[in-house]
């Protein structure tokens, strides 16, 4: 069985995008779908990439561009305030999710929450009610995110994705095979199925 390997943070919108789409495509392909949270920042960084709404007219572009996409998916989305968002403590939370078997719940709403409500991501309580909806002791999981384990385990995704190719997110891996972007989802169903003839 193939696997997709999803490296994504809660901050990307195009993120937010690809996730309402990939474990239904992962199904129909009979992959297994990889949570793999990391921190875009830290991959920006390390890439010399920069951010779209960085740049004025790309950020106005992206805003319609997103409107777009959600219609033709029918999902919500909603500009969240703020914008970035600090995502640190929702990624952490993400991989003792993991630990407990409902990372797959927890990485959809926490993205849900931040582009499909609008909802602060980087205020901890909303965390912490994303936490509870998804069935986890909110107050355990935020104390074990300031775990050494649980903090060299997000820089080592981070770092491990640089050193794939990865420079922006969504980055999917099939193998090495990167295909980064929401709207790369049709040739990465297009890989698979080939894959599996």
């Amino acid at each position: 069985m193939a696997t997709i390997e999803f490296f994504w943070d809660p901050v990307s919108p195009y993120t937010y995008l690809a996730s309402t789409r990939l474990p239904a495509l992962a199904s129909d392909v009979g992959a297994r779908l990889l949570y793999r949270p990391f921190f875009l920042g830290g991959v920006m960084q390390a890439t010399g990439n920069r951010p779209p709404a960085t740049v004025p007219s790309k950020g106005r572009y992206m805003m319609a561009d997103l409107q777009m996409w959600a219609r033709s998916y029918d999902v919500p989305l909603q500009p969240p305030e703020p914008f970035p968002a600090k995502t640190i403590l929702a990624l952490r939370a993400a991989l003792v999710a993991d630990e407990q078997a409902v990372g797959e719940a927890y990485a959809q709403a926490i993205m849900r929450a931040y582009w499909g409500e609008g909802r602060d991501i980087s205020d901890a309580g909303v965390v912490a009610a994303v936490l509870r909806d998804v069935g986890l002791d909110a107050e355990a999981v935020l104390a074990d995110t300031q775990r050494e384990d649980i903090k060299a385990a997000l820089k080592r995704n981070t770092e491990e994705a640089v050193e794939r190719g990865a420079f922006g997110a969504p980055s999917l891996f099939v193998g090495e095979q990167l295909f980064w972007g929401n709207d790369r989802l049709d040739l990465l169903r297009q890989h698979l199925a080939a894959s599996a003839r």
